[in-house]
């Protein structure tokens, strides 16, 4: 079969911070670092290497810090050379002219709001959503594993993920039909349904591949949970009218919009570094006897 290429990216980042509060007062939450990283560069190297061309970030105030971390350092990168330090570290951040590209979402109106407001960057071309709270830890990565499916089966794909029963009503919740290995047929996604509701164990870790449908549904949006432009209703309304899949991660998931998540995330890939994982290990060691 052949279908659309997937070249474009979306990156929601507009958002406050608020659970991180003081650190995110002056810096956006995206560019906490996990270890020696920001979160979103985590976000952006998982979309090169599904074969991202385009980059777009739908920003809000406060966000400049994003823009300067892809963007060209003139006297830290002249520094460096003159200095005969190794480029390694940022050599790989920089971008292509014209990638990324940013847009505003100038108020708080929710998911859906925000992937709308780079409804003409999309343009009529299928799209990739990242939300780089939610760091993706596999090889390949999570979004690279679903392009892998999508150039076979086409149509829509919203990431999945395995949680306990007990769980599912913190998230969206897929209702599932057949099944194929990782990929299962999605038949409607829930939002937080009530304990013992849901209809299987499957959430939405914040990772989708669009067709551009979407963003003509959202073009007319209508109010969702929390009095905001829900993403998950737009998305209701192409199920059964477009294929809609679900596939399921193959790696590991860090909630780094949850501060033990975030904790977790420092301590997990901090332990599978060759340089620091040994002393990091010795020193959890001797803090938890």
């Amino acid at each position: 079969m052949s279908f659309k290429p997937l070249r474009k990216a979306v990156f929601p980042v507009a958002g406050l911070g608020t659970r991180f509060l003081p650190a995110t007062k002056a810096m956006p939450k995206e560019m906490l670092t996990v270890v020696d990283k920001p979160l979103i560069q985590y976000a952006v190297e998982e979309a090169l290497e599904a074969g991202i061309e385009q980059i777009i970030f739908v920003t809000g105030r406060g966000k400049g810090a994003l823009e300067d971390h892809f963007d060209v350092s003139f006297e830290l990168e002249a520094t460096m050379r003159a200095r005969g330090k190794s480029m390694a570290a940022i050599d790989g951040i920089r971008q292509k002219p014209g990638s990324p590209v940013y847009v505003r979402q100038q108020e708080p109106l929710g998911l859906g709001h925000a992937v709308w407001c780079a409804r003409d960057i999309v343009g009529d071309e299928p799209f990739a959503i990242i939300l780089p709270d939610e760091l993706m830890v596999g090889a390949p990565g999570f979004m690279a594993q679903m392009v892998k499916e999508y150039q076979r089966l086409g149509g829509n794909f919203i990431g999945a993920l395995e949680v306990p029963a007990e769980e599912t009503d913190k998230y969206g919740i897929i209702t599932p039909g057949a099944i194929d290995g990782r990929v299962t047929e999605v038949k409607a996604v829930v939002e937080k349904p009530a304990k013992g509701t849901a209809a299987s164990n499957l959430m939405t870790p914040g990772r989708y591949i669009l067709q551009p449908e979407v963003m003509r549904i959202l073009d007319n949006p209508v109010t969702g949970a929390g009095g905001e432009i829900q993403l998950t209703d737009a998305m209701a309304q192409l199920i059964g009218k477009q294929p809609f899949h679900g596939y399921t991660f193959d790696g590991q998931r860090f909630d780094c919009g949850d501060k033990a998540g975030y904790v977790q995330a420092n301590l997990a890939l901090a332990l599978a570094r060759d340089d620091i994982g040994p002393a990091v290990r010795e020193f959890a060691r001797g803090l938890l006897n």
